[in-house]
Parts: C-alpha cells; structure tokens; sequence
C-alpha cells in the first residue's frame, strides 16, 4: 500500500493551485525584505494540474486539448524551469534564502551547484541506487529523473524549489505534456516514461533528509507569508489571463 507523508505540514491547509503557487512567491518576498535565516517548507497537491515555467509556452510545452477534456487546469509559476505536472506523489519543496548566506548563492549557476549538491546527498542516503546531479537542476538515479528544480532570484534573497516523485501517475506526464521544447543532454531524447521515476519512498523520509540537510532555516513558515498570499493570488494566481499570457 501507497504510503503518504502527514498532510498538515507548515503550510496550514492552503491547497488550491493558486495558493500554493503564491505561497512560494511569498515567502520569497518575505525573506527579501525582512531577511533572516531562510526558510524550508513542503506541500503536496491533492489534485492533477499543470504549471509551465515563468517563461513558457502553454502552447508549446502542454497537450492543452487533452487538458482541457480531462479538466485539468494549467497555471504558470514565478520561476524558470520546465513543465510539470502536480498531484498525490508529487512531493513540493521550496527553499527562499538570503543571498548574503554564501558566496555561491551570487550567481544562477553557483547557486544551483551549492544548493543541487546538499539535496543530491541528502537523497543518496535513501537511495539504493547511483544519484547524480543532472543537466544543472535534476536529479537522477541510475540515470533516471526524479526530482526537477527551478530558481528564481530577487536582489538580495532567491526562491530555489522542486518537486520528488515518489508514488506519482506517471503516465499522465505524457498524457497532459508535450515533449519539452528544451532537455538536458542526459534526456537523450528518451520520452516522459523512459526518462521518469518514482523514488518509491515514504515522503515523510523525504522530507526528514532535506530538513536534516537544512537544519540552520526556519522550519515554520511566519505569519507574514501567509497574509501576503490573497494579494499574489488577486494579482496574478488567481488571474486566468496571467496563466495564459505567453
């Protein structure tokens, strides 16, 4: 049997789309303004929808006639990044830390190396099999992807999450996307199945790992970040001409 994660994390039953999308774009801003350690956080979609990267062709990267019949939404997030689809098996995670906390975190690609780095330790010890990073924000074992990142950088705090696939409907990947417009040279052209998989792990262990691996942030997300979501979700999430804009 399916084994799932406990349901109330630190992020106090938001489950819609939009709120979860805002959620991250939130604490982002509060750690930007009011700096601090940095802050951890985790979530899980209850339901199947699609997110495209900030600077994403819906058109392009979805199959949105199939979407659209099986009533799947798609939205847009805040950052970079490919095409994904959440839902149950689709743990969350996003990281919003101060620029200032290492010298890494001053350029893209530092930041991707010093943060992709601590997540592949910390899965290499639930693994049985060989995890590596990949094309600069993936994970993979045995050569297979199970965990895709994206960041998003402010003057003095970035947003660095992603997702892990532990019990996921794979299938749907290539129900709802299309192949994507740009892959990592890993991908080798291989299709949504053959290059996906699932950890197979209780999230709960999961997220364990990477609080263990990020033991310096802040592990409850402050009240702040949650007053600033209605006005993200009224200004953009919850805008359908905002998801549909590229």
């Amino acid at each position: 049997m399916r084994r799932r994660s406990p349901p109330d994390r630190n992020t106090r039953g938001l489950n819609t789309p939009a709120q979860l999308l805002a959620l991250d774009e939130a604490a982002l801003d509060h750690v930007e303004e009011h700096g601090g350690p940095g802050l951890l956080w985790f979530w899980e979609s209850d339901s199947p929808w699609v997110v495209v990267g900030y600077g994403q062709s819906i058109a392009r990267e979805v199959h949105v006639e199939a979407c659209q019949r099986d009533g799947i939404p798609i939205f847009r997030r805040c950052s970079g990044g490919g095409t994904v689809v959440q839902g149950r098996g689709c743990l969350n995670y996003g990281l919003a830390l101060p620029i200032a906390a290492d010298p890494e975190l001053e350029s893209i690609t530092g930041a991707n190396r010093w943060i992709m780095e601590r997540q592949r330790r910390a899965m290499a010890t639930l693994l049985s099999g060989v995890v590596t990073v990949e094309g600069h924000t993936d994970l993979a074992v045995d050569g297979r992807k199970f965990s895709g990142n994206a960041q998003r950088r402010k003057r003095t705090a970035l947003l660095f999450h992603g997702t892990f696939l532990h019990h996921f409907d794979l299938p749907c990947i290539a129900r709802w996307l299309a192949f994507p417009s740009a892959q990592p040279g890993y991908r080798s052209s291989r299709d949504h199945l053959e290059f996906v998989t699932n950890t197979h792990l209780d999230p709960a262990r999961i997220e364990t790992a990477l609080k263990e691996t990020w033991s310096t942030l802040d592990h409850t997300l402050p009240e702040e970040v949650h007053t600033r979501i209605p006005a993200l979700i009224e200004s953009r999430y919850g805008r359908p001409e905002w998801h549909s804009s590229r």
